[in-house]
């Protein structure tokens, strides 16, 4: 259910023109000031209907689908935003818009006269009248008998913008109020101050926008020559812009690498400097038999690695590259010996996972097994380190609606809270760790966290955590998921094993019939083994059945 409020909608669009509209003023223009003036000015009918219709498909809407109950008339309501321009019932409507406003029956009355079948499809009605009248024109003149006028929302990019500077992105919707007004989603209280804004200038927002635009245009199959020429012109001192910039770059390369464009790849990805570009290139390098540059390339990452992803596929590289460059390649290092497990299980009589199905066959009443992933971990580490992730530094807090900063998962994530995390891992050389994150749990029960799984946590499961891990090897886990946050809080152990009246537990990992260890999951698999963490893995097979 809705809150009973009947205008909700409208009134979270109020307040987010507030919060623009004070945080922002300086970065407006004279269109958009005026819209901030003009909107409140409105009949609260034609208020609601412009945030209706903004928050719907457009850009044409037709009266007679605009019917709710708090606006009544549509029409009516219509008036003044008429007037104001921001509705325009005279604009061109290309043929395609026409089509996407009607169903097939009522457009087989409007092209009646079409050499169509009547069972045709609505593409092929489309078709025939593309053939007849391709031309754009006001909706009047295409539906003269309609009975009723279709609007297109002339303000749609600058309330796209003013959502962006909401926002911070294009991804969250004015959706969001609603949902932390039913208590679907809560959030950490951050404060804010003029230097936590996304965008700093009026050239950041325009920045942002159009790297989006290259970004769309990507998925629509623009010609990638000309999109890297485009993303380079959006370059920007604002650090947050220029991660994102990376990162469209990245994408423009494994398009070229799609299109076996070789040497369109490699020159974006030289000119990229998002994690993986540098691997990515190497492999281009190889592509294009420039065997030479792949290796001097492969060994400038060696020696200055940017993660233990690349180093990792770096070793799988070494002998083929040093093959194509026609050297031998030097010994590799034998990795951890990992401790392994063989199990033969019956085949659950229900359908059940083979992780569930190890975790029911290991469990004994003194000595619980819990299935946990990546949940139990990472949530360890987001109760311990709640003030570091929710610190409010500048470019991480951008609206009171964030799961996280949003810098979380770029590579100086640690670095701009090195201090802060430093703090937070030391209280775990104090006795009075594990009381601060029992009570932490209480305190910050619901709101949301990228670490914290609060649907996989119980205190029973918590307690037997903080009873059984040595708060060493917290802080080894800690460390690593602070290296790569955004690769390292995937690929820990599926299952959990306590022995609690020997304050000891044991890591274990499941593969199934035919699976295999993924790279994260060896990775975090041969950390533990190389600190003396308890870790195995368990491959199972299924027992046939003899009957």
């Amino acid at each position: 259910m809705f809150p009973a409020y009947r205008y909700y909608y409208l009134h979270n669009f109020q307040r987010a023109l507030t919060w623009v509209g004070d945080r922002y003023a300086d970065l407006l223009d004279d269109v958009e000031r005026r819209f901030m003036t003009d909107f409140p000015a409105l009949p609260q009918a034609s208020q609601a209907l412009m945030v209706r219709m903004l928050m719907r498909r457009g850009p044409w809407f037709r009266a007679s689908r605009l019917v709710y109950e708090e606006i009544g008339a549509a029409e009516a309501a219509a008036q003044p935003l008429l007037a104001l321009g921001w509705l325009d019932a005279q604009a061109p409507m290309t043929l395609d818009e026409l089509f996407g406003l009607h169903t097939k029956p009522e457009l087989s009355r409007m092209f009646a006269d079409m050499p169509v079948r009547s069972a045709s499809r609505k593409s092929d009605l489309l078709e025939a009248a593309r053939v007849a009248c391709a031309d754009p024109r006001p909706y009047a003149e295409w539906n003269p008998a309609a009975g009723e006028p279709a609007w297109r929302v002339t303000v749609t990019d600058i309330c796209e913008r003013f959502r962006l500077m909401f926002f911070g992105n294009l991804h969250q919707d004015w959706s969001e109020f609603v949902l932390a007004d039913l208590g679907v989603f809560q959030y950490e209280a951050v404060p804010f101050d003029a230097s936590s804004r996304a965008f700093q200038t009026r050239a950041d927002v325009d920045c942002y926008l159009a790297l989006h635009a290259c970004r769309v245009a990507l998925d629509e199959g623009a010609d990638a020559e000309a999109l890297m020429q485009a993303v380079q012109a959006c370059a920007s001192g604002n650090p947050w812009l220029e991660k994102r910039r990376a990162k469209v770059l990245l994408r423009i390369g494994q398009a070229c690498e799609r299109a076996q464009d070789w040497d369109a790849a490699q020159r974006v990805y030289a000119a990229c400097a998002y994690p993986g570009a540098r691997h990515r290139r190497i492999r281009v390098y190889e592509r294009m038999a420039r065997h030479g540059d792949a290796l001097a390339l492969a060994l400038q990452a060696q020696a200055e690695p940017e993660s233990e992803e690349e180093s990792q596929r770096l070793a799988r590289m070494w002998p083929r590259l040093y093959r194509g460059a026609g050297q031998g390649a030097p010994a590799r290092e034998p990795a951890p010996a990992l401790l392994r497990t063989d199990l033969t299980l019956a085949r659950p009589t229900e359908p059940a996972s083979v992780e569930f199905a190890t975790r029911d066959h290991l469990h004994r009443d003194d000595a619980p097994v819990h299935y946990v992933e990546n949940a139990l971990i990472n949530s360890l580490f987001g109760l311990l380190c709640w003030p570091a992730v929710f610190a409010p530094l500048p470019g991480a807090f951008f609206h009171p609606f964030q799961r996280g900063p949003a810098d979380l998962d770029v590579p100086d994530f640690h670095q701009r809270r090195a201090a802060l995390f430093a703090q937070c891992l030391a209280q775990l050389d104090a006795p009075d760790y594990r009381d601060l994150i029992l009570q932490r749990y209480a305190d910050k029960s619901g709101l949301q966290s990228p670490f914290v799984f609060w649907g996989s946590l119980s205190e029973d499961l918590l307690t037997q955590a903080l009873d059984c891990l040595p708060p060493a090897h917290l802080k080894l886990y800690f460390e690593r998921l602070l290296r790569d946050v955004k690769t390292n809080r995937s690929g820990l152990p599926d299952l959990i094993r306590f022995w609690p009246s020997e304050r000891r537990y044991e890591l274990i990992e499941v593969k199934g019939p035919g699976d295999k260890l993924q790279d994260n999951q060896i990775r975090w698999l041969q950390y533990c083994v190389s600190h003396g963490m308890p870790v195995r893995v368990c491959h199972v097979s299924w027992r046939e059945d003899t009957a």
